[in-house]
């Protein structure tokens, strides 16, 4: 049996977090949350420190990785994947998921920041997209890519991956 390890790829807010917990729910796989290893400020210094953790945490045979950090870490973690997931949100979608996000009593993400993730957000297609595409073709060239184009989709792939495992 194929052991499961699943890189989670999207646009910020994009529901990466959301939908890898989901599938460490439904699989039992640890669940690796890049943003939750190296947490801002991120700087370049701390690049190695974040690749130490990260080959640590991606040396087991199952896990679901979700987060890009596409430079400083697809080399440890494509080569191994036998999965990626690109979520493919409408940048309306995740703008508002940024949005309400900041709004939320006791959240860890600011408001100060907020113009910061819209503008990372309204430039993705055209600035982040090309960069991590080319860096997954790069290191995971033979991989199997699953693209998700919203909730609908990410629910059919649940139920699917769900079916998938019980045969």
């Amino acid at each position: 049996m194929v052991m499961a390890r699943i890189v989670i790829l999207g646009c910020a807010r994009s529901g990466k977090t959301t939908l890898a917990r989901q599938l460490g729910e439904r699989t039992g796989a640890p669940v690796i949350c890049l943003d939750a290893i190296w947490q801002p400020p991120r700087q370049e210094k701390d690049v190695p420190t974040f690749r130490t953790l990260l080959e640590k945490a991606h040396a087991g045979d199952e896990w679901i990785s979700d987060g890009n950090f596409a430079v400083a870490s697809f080399d440890i973690r494509l080569p191994r994947a036998t999965l990626v997931i690109w979520l493919e949100g409408s940048k309306v979608s995740c703008a508002w998921r940024a949005i309400t996000r900041v709004l939320k009593s006791g959240e860890a993400h600011r408001v100060g920041k907020l113009g910061e993730v819209l503008a990372f957000i309204r430039k993705f297609d055209r600035v982040n997209r090309p960069r991590i595409e080319a860096l997954r073709v790069r290191y995971g060239p033979d991989v199997p890519v699953r693209r998700l184009t919203g909730r609908r989709d990410v629910a059919e792939f649940l139920t699917s991956y769900d079916q998938g495992a019980q045969r």
